[in-house]
Order: C-alpha cells, then sequence, then structure tokens
C-alpha cells in the first residue's frame, strides 16, 4: 500500500462520517480516527509489521541507468579500499579510542602500528576489552566515531600493511 493509497482511503473514511476505521494487511497496519462533525479532525496511525521474507512489491520503471556521483564514488573507495586490511570487531559493544576522556587517542590517521599495538577499547557488559592489531601496518582509515555502538565483525579500521 502506497501513500496515494492510504490518503485515498483517509478522504474516504473522512467523507463516509465513520468515526473510526482499521485496515490489516499483511504488511501494513492502519487506524483512521475522525474527530467530531465539528472539529474536522483526521487521525492516522500507520503501523509496518515486519515480515520474515520481503513481499515482492512492483517496482516502477526506472529509466535508463547511468551511474550517478555517488554510485562512482562508492564504486571507486572499495577499489581503493581492498588493498587495505579491514580490521573488524571481535565483539559487540560501545567503542572507545581513547583509554579515558582526558588521554589522546591510542591510534590516528596516518600513525604506523605493529602487531599487537592496542587500537580501542570496546565496552560490552561494563568490561573494557582492549582490541590490539593483528597486522602491522599504517592506519589509512578510522571508520567508526569514539563512543559509538558497535556490532560483531563490523569494519572498525583499514590498514595499509605495505
Amino acid at each position: 500500500m502506497d501513500l496515494k493509497d492510504i490518503q485515498n482511503l483517509i478522504k474516504f473514511v473522512a467523507k463516509s462520517g465513520a468515526s473510526e476505521v482499521k485496515l490489516e494487511t499483511e504488511d501494513v497496519k492502519i487506524t483512521i480516527k475522525t474527530g467530531s462533525d465539528d472539529k474536522q479532525e483526521t487521525t492516522t496511525y500507520v503501523q509496518q509489521i515486519p515480515v520474515g521474507a520481503p513481499v515482492a512489491q512492483p517496482a516502477a520503471p526506472a529509466p535508463a541507468a547511468q551511474p550517478t556521483v555517488a554510485e562512482t564514488t562508492t564504486a571507486t573507495t572499495t577499489a581503493e579500499d581492498s588493498k587495505y586490511i579491514t580490521i573488524k570487531s571481535p565483539i559487540i559493544g560501545t567503542l572507545y579510542r581513547k583509554p579515558s576522556p582526558d588521554k589522546p587517542v591510542f591510534v590516528e590517521v596516518g600513525q604506523t602500528i605493529k602487531e599487537g599495538d592496542v587500537l580501542c577499547i570496546i565496552e560490552a557488559m561494563k568490561l573494557f576489552n582492549e582490541i590490539e592489531s593483528e597486522v602491522s601496518g599504517k592506519i589509512v582509515k578510522v571508520l567508526v566515531d569514539d563512543s559509538s555502538p558497535v556490532e560483531f565483525d563490523q569494519p572498525l579500521f583499514l590498514v595499509d600493511p605495505s
């Protein structure tokens, strides 16, 4: 159900004089409540219901595809990043780039690291786990901000091994 269908449904309910209409399909649940006649108020609640498998929606025909600037940049970035080693998060938690708020960060972009150097700390269940480098090289890119949540196997750093 697209936005135009929902708008048409709202207009239909408003004209019908019904005070409340509920519509529930496989992937959308809609409740439309109208106020009294003197207020002319309409309240609509739209709730997406998660489904196990994606429902195939007919797609609008796309114009002849020419790569946009974002797609070209992404392709170039991916090609450049392929020569680097990605250091990924071994656990879920909150990443900290500093040992404490008043200390400098463990590693900066351009800094040379060696195997065993501490790159960051990930807090998981009130335990602070030091994440050590398993490779030697130069930090090319930091992919995660300080004090941000990270997922298992999420890329954290790009390292140039040369």
